[in-house]
């Protein structure tokens, strides 16, 4: 067959396999980088019951082939048929490329981070009252991550890396001292990489919602996600499934023995849902 007949099939089947999925059908999410517990994933459960909840005839399964996050989401953007749903923070370069459901999968546990150090600094924070005074601590993130912009504008200098696994390396190899992980990631992680440790001194707070997107050729299927959370929400599957998730994490991070230090957000888009105050999990709530 000759070469510009295989490029036209390809385009072809791309293109059905698109249609499909704005029908019904499976949709892929991606496979985490790193699993919340041993067993499954929190998002692509909270997907799985919001499709349910809305009775849609789209079925979700985790994609085969594990993609880096910037991947899966050029996948999405491509409209292939390859990725049909990512979970990630929100801001507004991600609004204006992807279609948005905006109820946030975490209830803003994403914005509430805690630093993972090496052993030999666990109580190296412990005197630290202001981000003024993180200043002089390099730390980093991924070079495609949104909470980059929040370090800078509270005037941190974070590094960057290109892909999420580098993190760890880098902190063991003393080339940075902390990354600055969120409640529901930070757990697991440390299971993963002996020799690190959490700060229990601080947790660092900023406004930040985590959304489903969809390609926005695909407005049905973002249409399905947000009857089913809503109806999710109103009936409280929603949090019993996050809590059945986070619950022992946010025991571990002990939130009431922590100081708060606030950061502000630039990148938080006009159109997050902060009056809706059931969307958000509150400090009170959070230390509970």
């Amino acid at each position: 067959m000759p070469a510009l007949h295989r490029f036209a099939c390809v385009l072809l089947c791309a293109a059905m396999l698109a249609a499909a999925s704005a029908r019904g059908g499976t949709i892929y999410y991606p496979t985490p980088e790193a699993f919340e517990n041993g067993k499954s994933d929190y998002a692509f459960e909270l997907l799985q019951l919001a499709l349910a909840k809305a009775g849609s005839a789209h079925r979700a399964e985790m994609a085969p082939v594990y993609r880096q996050q910037n991947r899966a989401i050029a996948e999405l953007l491509a409209n292939s048929g390859q990725i049909h749903v990512v979970g990630t923070m929100t801001s507004a370069e991600r609004e204006e490329q992807m279609l948005p459901v905006r109820i946030p999968i975490s209830k803003g546990l994403i914005g509430w981070r805690i630093l993972l150090l090496r052993e030999d600094k666990q109580d190296w924070l412990r005197d630290v009252r202001s981000v003024r005074e993180l200043k002089g601590i390099r730390m980093a993130l991924g070079q495609d991550w949104p909470d980059l912009a929040v370090l800078r504008a509270a005037g941190l200098a974070p590094d960057t890396v290109p892909s999420y696994s580098r993190l760890f390396g880098m902190l063991k190899a003393h080339r940075i001292d902390a990354v600055p992980r969120s409640i529901n990631e930070i757990w697991s992680e440390l299971a993963q990489h002996p020799g690190l440790v959490a700060d229990p001194y601080l947790v660092l707070h900023y406004p930040a919602a985590d959304y489903f997107f969809v390609n926005r050729a695909n407005p049905e299927l973002a249409e399905d996600i947000r009857r089913g959370l809503e109806a999710a929400l109103a009936d409280g599957s929603f949090d019993r499934l996050l809590l059945a998730y986070y619950r022992p994490m946010l025991d571990k991070a002990a939130l009431g023995k922590r100081r708060v230090i606030e950061l502000p957000n630039p990148e938080l888009p006009p159109a997050t849902p902060l009056a809706r105050k059931e969307l958000w999990l509150t400090l009170d709530q959070l230390r509970r």
